[in-house]
């Protein structure tokens, strides 16, 4: 009997490491975002970073202390030159890593996009001096690491793009709106500006009226001053320049209101800037890459419109 549950316990650990080696192949390295000390940051030899695991894969990120990008390549279609800066969400308290972050990396991937995935920190007083500048300060330096760095994936340095969900769609959209913001000092002379835009079902706006209040609360804190709910209102911070922006949202989305979507679809056409915006009757909130009638269509209408950018083959 003590052989056989031996025997049985090699099995699943054999089986264990395959699953973690195929999981680790889908990625080609992970690299640590900041060389040395992380700008706006606090030691804190209490605060430790958490991951969160489901049926054998990296599920979640919580209290983030090292920012990191896993760069995905394609492997089964050749890289046309574009890529794609992800960032998962959660509300500013987690990180969705795999669904919003691995899965959408590989989606990509099929498209010959190169993907990478932000690891970014998550707003805690404890380890920040200035917690809402924080994970723009990550998304800032991403962006131009990916740019300095463009070569060595086969990527152009203007097809360089940026796609995030729920709140990681806010960060995306403060980039595209704020990657001019002098937030930190960065090693690079590269441009932090993205050349185009995806959000699905983001928080864009800090009006108590619509936002995800979680949201709001971990970036800016209970109590927030008119100019910082303002300054993260990226509705009210799009001009001539901000970046040609895909949007995708869901009526009944209870957690962050639909009203996100159309108020920034709005400001991006009263500038003139190139977008589209598609609502579904149902969906919900958090769909990733849709698995429901109706708002399973939208990787399929976001490919095509990034042909008509000219950023797919």
């Amino acid at each position: 009997m003590k052989r056989e549950t031996t025997s049985k316990a090699k099995t699943l650990l054999l089986g264990y490491l395959l699953l973690m080696g195929s999981l680790l192949q889908a990625q080609d390295e992970t690299i640590p975002l900041w060389e040395s000390k992380i700008p706006n940051s606090i030691s804190n030899p209490n605060y430790f970073e958490k991951t969160a695991y489901q049926e054998g894969y990296l599920n979640k990120y919580h209290h983030v202390t090292t920012p990191t990008l896993s760069v995905f390549t394609p492997k089964e279609k050749k890289a046309n030159g574009t890529a794609v800066l992800i960032m998962p969400g959660g509300g500013y308290m987690h990180l969705s890593f795999h669904k919003e972050g691995v899965k959408i990396a590989q989606w990509l991937n099929s498209l010959g996009i190169t993907a990478f995935v932000l690891k970014y920190r998550l707003p805690n007083d404890s380890i920040m001096e200035n917690k809402s500048i924080a994970p723009l300060q990550d998304a800032q330096e991403a962006l131009r690491y990916i740019r300095a760095n463009s070569k060595k994936w086969h990527c152009y340095p203007d097809k360089i793009g940026v796609l995030g969900s729920s709140a990681g769609g806010h960060l995306a959209a403060t980039l595209s709106t704020q990657y001019h913001q002098k937030v930190y000092t960065s090693q690079y002379s590269e441009s932090a500006q993205p050349n185009f835009t995806i959000l699905l079902y983001p928080v864009i706006s800090m009006d108590q009226t619509i936002t995800h209040k979680g949201s709001r609360t971990n970036l800016l804190g209970n109590s927030p001053s008119e100019e910082a709910i303002q300054r993260y209102s990226n509705e009210m911070q799009v001009d001539k320049n901000t970046a040609p922006t895909f949007l995708v949202h869901a009526t009944d989305d209870l957690v962050v209101p639909v009203e996100n979507s159309i108020r920034y679809y709005h400001a991006l056409r009263n500038h003139k800037i190139k977008t589209e915006l598609h609502i579904f009757e149902s969906g919900g909130h958090g769909f990733g890459l849709g698995t429901k009638p109706g708002v399973s269509t939208w990787p399929l209408l976001c490919q095509n419109w990034l042909k008509e950018l000219q950023l797919l083959l």
